[in-house]
Order: structure tokens, then sequence, then C-alpha cells
């Protein structure tokens, strides 16, 4: 029974440490900053964009995410708890730039995870 056990604990270790391909990860939560994630390395070498794992220093008003979709292509939003404006970019262009006014900025409120999580997705993939 103990080779049972300990056999699931490393075979739930080895399938948490391959990264996941084309899915996003909030990297940085506002206000949570003990909650930062790292961002992974790639296990087998070629698939992924990141080839050393590191954790991002956020601010503690914060948003951040990033997906990383194939060994060519990252992609990352970001928006502030306090701000008006999103910022998304890519490993396509190099720059992170503006990308919109949060949807609460019109209404005189601040950005949340989503509108980093929309920045994210419309920045350059090709």
């Amino acid at each position: 029974m103990k080779k049972v056990i300990l056999g699931s604990v490393l075979a739930a270790a080895a399938a948490a440490s391959f990264p996941a391909h084309a899915a996003s990860s909030a990297f940085c939560n506002a206000p949570n900053v003990a909650t930062n994630a790292a961002v992974s390395a790639s296990a087998g070498g070629s698939t992924s964009f990141v080839k050393v794992g590191f954790r991002p220093k956020c601010s503690a008003n914060v948003f951040l995410t990033g997906n990383d979709e194939s060994a060519l292509l990252f992609r990352v939003g970001a928006a502030s708890s306090k701000g008006k404006s999103s910022f998304n970019g890519s490993s396509v262009g190099g720059a992170v730039a503006r990308y919109s006014d949060c949807a609460a900025a019109a209404a005189g409120g601040a950005c949340v995870a989503n509108d980093a999580n929309t920045a994210r997705g419309a920045a350059a993939s090709s």
C-alpha cells in the first residue's frame, strides 16, 4: 500500500511539472502578492518559450497573466487595480504597450483581473 501511495505522489508531482500549453496562468493577482505564481520552465526543452523558470515581481496592485503557447510564442496581459488601462505584449513584437481602457474605467472604476486576461488574449500571435 505504501508503494502505491508513494507512486501516486511521484506521478502527480511529475505531471504537475509539465507546462500547460495554450492555457493562461495568472502570475500576479492584486492585492494578494503572497499568491504570485512562478513561471514554469519547459520540461521537454523545445516545446515551450520559457526555458528557465522565474517568479515575476509585481506590486500589490498588479494583475498579470501569461500564455506559453509554443516554442515561439509567449503572450502577456496586465492591468492595475488602481489604474484605468490594460497592457499587453508578446514574443512576436518584443514590446509591451497600452491595449485599452479597462471596462470599469468609463464609470470611474479601476481595472480587474479580467481586463488583464482580455489584453493578453489580444496580444500579437503572428
